[in-house]
């Protein structure tokens, strides 16, 4: 594992509109510049997996004469989407950016491979990841954590809309925990679903650590990447 490579997971809604639906283009730029200023002077190595439940969640789209599987296909494409968006942002600002997908996408996307992915880290480029494992049944939490150990990262980052991992859902509890510190064990044994199970158990038959943390808080990237204490961490 690199210390210095992190995989950072987040979610569609980082580039959502109104209501948390579709791409927001202004929003999106907003994200590129915000992780552009948290990568200045630091020599970190960032690979990206966004969600695509902005634009659909095949899970949720599955039924009413949907399959399952179409579903899924469909939630994977949705990545891709979000995938473009942010490539053509951070290109904007001259920021490297290579975009890999699990399903094949002809010119628009890069096949994934993990060679691949790590030739264009220790490029300094960033790298993002779409398409989800190319599979369904899997989340992009699951994606994440895969990718992570793929490329060799030294951290799963989760940019979540909470200050981290809480005993119980803040948002409906406003006195639930904080919980700065805990084993996976722990997370899956209180199901706390700050990240779905496979995911979860992955990274703990590998010992890579997760940390979850507010990306909507000022600075928080830049914390994150600088490798200061922000948020949860699971280990």
């Amino acid at each position: 594992m690199r210390r210095n490579r992190i995989l950072l997971k987040l979610s569609g809604e980082i580039l959502s509109g109104r209501g948390g639906f579709g791409i927001d283009s202004a929003r999106t730029l907003a994200f590129a510049e915000r992780l552009q200023r948290a990568m200045s002077g630091c020599a970190v190595q960032l690979a990206l997996v966004v969600g695509g439940g902005n634009v659909l969640r095949g899970a949720r789209f599955a039924g009413s004469g949907v399959d399952r599987v179409t579903g899924d296909a469909m939630g994977m494409l949705a990545t891709v989407l979000n995938g473009l968006a942010l490539q053509s942002c951070f290109e904007s600002l001259g920021v490297g950016c290579s975009l890999l997908s699990a399903i094949p996408t002809g010119t628009l996307t890069e096949p994934f491979s993990h060679r691949s992915a790590i030739l264009h880290l220790e490029k300094g480029r960033i790298v993002v990841l779409v398409g989800g494992t190319g599979h369904p049944f899997f989340t992009t939490d699951t994606t994440a954590a895969l990718r992570a150990l793929e490329i060799g990262a030294g951290l799963l980052a989760k940019g979540t809309k909470v200050r981290g991992v809480f005993t119980e859902d803040p948002v409906e509890n406003p006195a639930a925990s904080f919980l700065p510190r805990l084993s996976y064990e722990e997370l899956l044994e209180k199901r706390l679903e700050i990240m779905d199970a496979t995911a979860v158990t992955l990274c703990r038959e590998h010992g890579l650590p997760i940390r979850v943390f507010d990306v909507w808080e000022e600075e928080s990237l830049e914390k994150l990447l600088r490798g200061e204490d922000v948020g949860s961490l699971v280990s």
